[in-house]
């Protein structure tokens, strides 16, 4: 916990500053399953006071990155199974009827955004920077979701992005499974460019359910 460094941003509020650094640290592993989060001590090492702190551990608990434990404080969470399949049963859901629109609804101009994506993500995929394969990762999804035309789904599904993105990260963390992501992209965007629905909803189906399968494995190896 001592070699936590806060990653400044000028333009966010502090707490905020406090909970992207450690949301980060308990991503990338240096805050592990279990290990306590005290305020004065997290305080003394990122140089802030413990109020910022109070308000970062209340986001992490609102994106299941953090529990309280009665008599011991808040602590990071771990990885459960049934809470991973609870959001993930709740993504393939609600990622099937963002597909379905978009195949009505996709112009163009998203259609050249999304092959652009997918050639993009390839070559991000080689370069092995969990964190920026991540986020051409959602970029993919998002222009899905915009293509989507409802604002309301869209809003519940960046709603739902904190909770998806500690469990998108351990399964980008298997480099093994970067080959089948990127052909799941391709898929999904060549069944959106021919707006074939029932090809891009089953290949949504199948990309949701092998990151299950795969995160399953990871909890398995943890336990």
């Amino acid at each position: 916990m001592e070699n936590l460094e806060l990653n400044a941003n000028a333009y966010l509020p502090l707490r905020d500053v406090v909970f992207n650094t450690l949301r980060e640290a308990i991503l990338r592993g240096d805050l592990k399953p279990g290990e306590r989060l005290m305020e004065l001590q997290l305080a003394s090492s990122l140089g802030v006071s413990r109020t910022p702190i109070r308000e970062a551990i209340r986001m992490l608990q609102q994106e299941g990155l953090a529990i309280t434990v009665p008599r011991k404080g808040a602590e990071v969470a771990g990885i459960e199974q049934k809470d991973m399949e609870d959001v993930l049963q709740i993504r393939e859901a609600l990622e099937i009827l963002a597909v379905q629109l978009a195949c009505d609804n996709i112009s163009a101009a998203q259609i050249e955004d999304l092959e652009k994506n997918v050639a993009e993500f390839e070559e991000v995929v080689k370069t092995k920077d969990i964190k920026s394969i991540a986020e051409s990762d959602i970029a993919f999804h998002d222009i899905i979701f915009e293509a989507a035309s409802n604002p309301r789904l869209v809003m519940i599904l960046n709603n739902l992005r904190g909770q998806i993105y500690r469990y998108r990260m351990e399964y980008l963390k298997k480099e093994e499974m970067h080959p089948c992501l990127v052909g799941e992209h391709k898929q999904i965007a060549e069944g959106l460019k021919r707006r074939d629905k029932a090809y891009v909803m089953e290949m949504t189906q199948k990309h949701v359910k092998n990151q299950e399968k795969a995160i399953k494995n990871i909890i398995s190896e943890q336990e």
